[in-house]
């Protein structure tokens, strides 16, 4: 992998999924759906006992109020409906493949990811920069 002029890291540590020192983890389909459960009940429970702490005093109340654009944006980020889903790669053409539970939301967000593949020829263009490494 690092003869290919990837920026390849090698293995990484759970704790390095969210560092921002990669752009793409490999992994097996079980091992990456648990990380991904994960994630999501971590977001989900932080998400809830920031409401229960923000809303303990009147005080806390008011801040929480001040506050609340900086809350929609991080609601926003680590929404999995504001992304929709992932990519299915090694399949010929575009497949987007989105969470059991999406809503109406994320499916309008999974089928315009899906029109910004399909629209930039993203499976050529992944397929062009494979035949490139291969023949370094």
């Amino acid at each position: 992998m690092k003869e290919l002029g990837l920026n390849f890291i090698g293995n990484v540590e759970g704790r390095d999924i969210f560092s921002g020192h990669t752009d793409v983890i490999v992994c097996d389909g079980f091992v990456g759906n648990v990380a991904l459960k994960v994630s999501e009940g971590l977001v989900e429970m932080i998400s809830k006992m920031l409401k229960e702490s923000l809303t303990a005093t009147v005080t806390r109340q008011i801040g929480a109020f001040l506050s609340r654009s900086a809350f929609a944006d991080f609601k926003k980020r680590v929404d999995y409906a504001e992304i929709g889903g992932a990519p299915l790669l090694g399949v010929k053409g575009v497949c987007i493949i989105c969470h059991g539970r999406s809503d109406a939301n994320a499916i309008k967000n999974a089928v315009r990811i899906a029109a910004e593949f399909a629209s930039s020829n993203m499976n050529l263009r992944i397929e062009e920069e494979l035949r490139e490494f291969a023949k370094a």
